[in-house]
């Protein structure tokens, strides 16, 4: 079964989900000015082998496309965003797992996180891959573009609520200037990735790097990219920052079919030291073979979408019936072999914000027929339209199993991911959509969280046709008053109560929780920590 390229969320406001996640993305051949980046026939490519003993190359392997958009700024592709966090660096950057910020081109932590004003000077000697040095001029440079009302970006939906400025004060010193105090804005200054002013500036730059032109200052530069193949990466020498590059070289291929994926890593002749996305029933058979696969815990789940302009599903009780009709548990032992939770909040059970829901979902067959009852909906037919990726699809007999046993006649139709959405973005008739959801990939805070899925302006509620309700009204003026609460205990209150009212309607909403596993070589790696999100982070990784 087919792991699809991208089944992380879209991104909010007027660009389509395959927009940013470049699933209909061309392999085509990529612009001259990138210089390395080749798109040729795969037999042509250069696969990053070579070298030996710690000079050797590190090949990893990730479940996802990486012919999704390069571009820091707009990215929600799963390979990107993790090949970014080693190309590029923020004023700040974050622990992939705690996500506590540290300096990374700034060159210390603000003192007082709940200042209006951050200053930050840049890190001394601080270069490019090209070689160039970087000045206050690049910082500007990125937080404008994300900034201007006239350019939708992902990354603006993290920072136009709170950030009112970026001002340069010297050739290394920049202000971040604040609406009011935001200290979660901190953790979040690592999604604005700082870029060449020099080389984005130029006409038609943004569309090569949705293609695959990157140039940061991480310790490593990408060195080669196919499309569809695979991307290489090469330490950068001059780097002088806090994540000194282990790896001489590093090439990463994307694999998207779980079953060679698997095959890549596993054998006497494993190509590959550590994959990503490791599906549950080859856990037993990778240990066995003497690889470590661990599970990283978190927002990683399956969610059911209601079109809310397609009756019966504008009633909240036919909404809420097919929740409770989930036999839940059974998802879990079955289909994700206990590697997950049934949800019982918006947010998952480790997240710091989060507080058991007053509606949780649990299986009640009998709750669930009254419910249709009541709602006039006794005799409903639904056809689910569900993304192919592989542990979706392990679930989905138990949703048509619940759903005929209390009556409801269930049809499933899971496609690819990019055919899912495109009729999303056609605005075409549907009934319910069940894929996957991460955010975390994005960050920890509930507030981020909950704005990424709801919002009057999100894609997400334009899919669900659910934004002009009175309810949804009030619910994004309780989030914003939420989101300026100085307190962070009342903060934290403010949006627990919010998220029963999401609860509540089930418009979108997570069904289980799930982990994602990560499979490495024990003897040869060290300094790996498994994710809760798509992807790897090797910036702390070594050779034994």
């Amino acid at each position: 079964m087919r792991d699809d390229v991208n089944p992380e969320v879209p991104a909010p406001r007027r660009r389509s989900f395959l927009t940013y996640t470049g699933a209909l993305g061309a392999a085509a051949a990529l612009p001259p000015v990138l210089a390395g980046c080749s798109a040729g026939p795969e037999s042509t490519n250069d696969t990053g082998g070579g070298g030996a003993g710690k000079d050797r190359t590190l090949t990893a392997v990730i479940g996802y496309g990486n012919d999704g958009s390069w571009d820091p700024t707009q990215t929600a592709s799963a390979f990107c965003m993790a090949a970014n966090n080693h190309i590029y660096e923020g004023l700040l950057d974050t622990d992939p797992i705690s996500r506590v910020p540290y300096p990374a081109l700034a060159t210390a932590v603000p003192a007082d996180a709940g200042a209006t004003t951050w200053r930050f000077t840049l890190r001394a000697g601080a270069t490019f891959h090209d070689g160039r040095p970087i000045t206050a001029d690049d910082v500007v440079f990125v937080y404008d573009r994300i900034l201007d009302p006239r350019t939708q970006t992902l990354a603006k939906g993290f920072f136009a609520s709170w950030l009112k400025e970026v001002r340069k004060v010297d050739a290394r010193t920049v202000d971040l200037v604040l609406r009011f105090p935001f200290p979660d804005g901190l953790a979040r200054l690592t999604l604005a990735k700082i870029m060449p002013k020099h080389v984005f500036s130029r006409p038609g730059a943004w569309d090569e790097a949705i293609k695959g032109l990157a140039v940061g200052s991480g310790p490593y530069r990408q060195s080669a990219h196919h499309p569809k193949s695979n991307t290489v990466f090469e330490a950068y020498a001059a780097y002088n920052g806090p994540r000194r590059p282990a790896f001489k070289r590093m090439n990463w291929l994307t694999i998207v079919d779980a079953a060679p994926r698997v095959a890549k890593i596993s054998g006497t002749g494993a190509g590959a030291q550590i994959a990503d996305n490791i599906p549950y029933a080859n856990v037993p058979r990778l240990e066995q073979g003497g690889l470590k696969v661990a599970g990283g815990s978190g927002m990683n789940n399956l969610f059911l979408m209601f079109n809310t302009r397609h009756k019966p599903f504008d009633d909240v009780r036919v909404r809420q019936a097919l929740h409770y009709a989930i036999d839940t548990e059974k998802m879990v032992r079955v289909a994700l072999k206990g590697h997950g939770k049934p949800s019982t909040s918006f947010l998952d059970e480790g997240n710091p914000g989060y507080r058991r829901a007053r509606t949780v979902y649990g299986h009640d067959p009998a709750k669930a027929r009254a419910l249709l009852k009541a709602a006039g909906a006794e005799n409903l037919e639904i056809e689910i339209l569900a993304v192919n990726v592989s542990w979706i699809v392990d679930c989905l007999p138990t949703i048509k199993a619940s759903w005929d046993a209390v009556g409801v006649r269930t049809t499933l139709a899971p496609q690819e991911t990019t055919a899912v959405f495109t009729k999303m973005d056609q605005k075409r008739d549907y009934q319910v959509v069940a894929a996957a959801s991460n955010p975390n990939q994005f960050g920890l805070d509930a507030d981020l969280i909950m704005h990424y899925n709801y919002g009057p302006e999100n894609l997400w509620m334009r899919y669900t046709r659910w934004a002009g309700d009175p309810v949804a009204e009030r619910l994004f003026q309780d989030m914003d008053r939420a989101t300026r609460e100085p307190d962070p205990a009342r903060k934290k209150s403010m949006i627990q109560d919010y998220i029963d009212v999401v609860a509540e309607q089930a418009v979108l909403y997570p069904v289980v929780h799930n982990e994602l596993m990560t499979a490495w070589d024990p003897r040869r790696l060290t300094g790996i920590r498994p994710q809760p999100y798509p992807g790897i982070n090797l910036l702390r990784a070594r050779w034994i």
